[in-house]
């Protein structure tokens, strides 16, 4: 079976040398269950880039097919790529929320001759296993390095860490570690959790016990961190005066109304808020907002889709059309533009999005809604995990 699976691949590829008419582009992700929002969330990025950039690249019209992977499943995911690449025939593979599933289709992208776009998975080593991988989200070593200055300079000097046991949670834990005790600080003990764990009251008595200042803490955006934030808050550790550390995973904008007056003041640090302030977020709010159809649940997803789909039009423009993944990875190496985010670039050698990292606050506007307001910028920061990951 496998080396039929194979044989088709090497087929299609080779047959793909021909101009096409349609440009398929297949988008992984959780269009169902727990984590639905975050693919929603997937589909408002790519409807609003398309609403505005139209859905043609020259005379080829772009075609987007959707898979659902409702939760984290490597074998799945590997699955549903093969499915798309053999019977769907597309030519670019795109989206994956999880690490693990990502990883699992890196091994096929060569014979099949069709290049990664990663709008969401956050492990460093993914852009290591394929040359034809480029990641347009962020990673948790480059998320969670700076958090640990902030913490430090905040007076902390002992943390417990608390991660789900899963990739972005180890890079997270060791990124944090590693920006922490630069500093000058201690991390005291280091939990890593499964990554279904649901009950947090018993996590929240050992950080009680681990008679740490501050905990830093990363778990995958979704019901997950809702209920870690509420835990932290109903067993007293905020009340303690505990801090609590993260990055922005934690307070994405969709959940800030359930956490309420209780999240005021947690600071975290993201690549993107959907408050950021600049004429591309504004117009990207709009469309994306109009796209999601309830512009409350809008998050940091919707952005790796839409900037990984000027990515796809950009190796589009670059191939005219024409099936080669190493032609189109190419084309994009140091491609820079303005995005909802801020100003982002292709790194050359590491395929993965150089950009702005912001300190954020949980704050309530004028109209009564939640939102993060950035507080600190820090500037045209790259992966430093990607070195740990070679």
């Amino acid at each position: 079976m496998k080396r039929f699976v194979l044989a088709a691949i090497a087929a299609v590829a080779l047959g793909g040398a021909a101009y096409a008419d349609t440009i398929k582009v297949g988008v992984i992700g959780p269009f169902s269950g727990p984590f639905a929002l975050q693919g929603k969330n997937f589909k408002a990025g790519i409807d609003a880039y398309m609403t505005v950039n139209g859905k043609k690249v020259g005379n080829d019209e772009v075609e987007v097919i959707y898979r659902d992977l409702p939760a984290a499943d490597p074998a799945q995911s590997k699955s549903l790529a093969q499915e798309l690449v053999v019977k769907e025939k597309v030519q670019y593979l795109a989206g994956f929320y999880f690490t693990p599933d990502a990883m699992a289709v890196t091994p096929i992208l060569k014979q099949a001759n069709v290049p990664m776009v990663i709008f969401n998975a956050a492990t460093s080593a993914i852009v290591t296993k394929s040359p034809l991988v480029v990641r347009t989200s962020f990673t948790t070593w480059q998320t969670s390095t700076p958090i640990a200055k902030v913490a430090y300079d905040a007076g902390v000097k002992k943390v417990i860490s608390v991660v789900s046991d899963y990739g972005p949670g180890v890079d997270a834990e060791n990124a944090f570690k590693a920006g922490f005790e630069k500093q000058g600080g201690e991390v005291v003990q280091a939990i890593r959790m499964p990554l279904s764990t649901n009950d947090f009251s018993p996590i929240m008595q050992r950080i009680k016990d681990s008679g740490a200042q501050g905990v830093f803490a990363f778990l995958p955006s979704g019901p997950t961190t809702l209920g870690f934030v509420k835990a932290y808050n109903e067993n007293g550790l905020k009340s303690a005066g505990i801090k609590l550390f993260a990055p922005g995973d934690l307070t994405q904008e969709s959940d800030l109304p359930a956490l309420g007056d209780a999240a005021l003041g947690m600071q975290t640090t993201f690549h993107y808020a959907v408050s950021h302030d600049s004429p591309e977020n504004k117009a990207f709010v709009a469309a994306a907002g109009k796209a999601i159809g309830n512009p409350a649940e809008l998050t940091f997803p919707a952005v790796g889709a839409f900037d990984g789909m000027h990515v796809i039009y950009k190796m589009i423009e670059a191939t005219g059309g024409k099936q080669d993944a190493q032609k189109a990875v190419d084309a994009v190496k140091g491609l820079s533009w303005v995005s909802p985010r801020g100003p982002v670039t292709i790194d050359p050698e590491s395929r993965h999005i150089t950009q702005n990292i912001y300190l954020r606050e949980v704050a309530k506007g004028s109209d009564g809604k939640y939102y993060n307001k950035e507080i600190q910028t820090f500037e045209k920061q790259g992966d430093p995990g990607l070195a740990a990951a070679k």
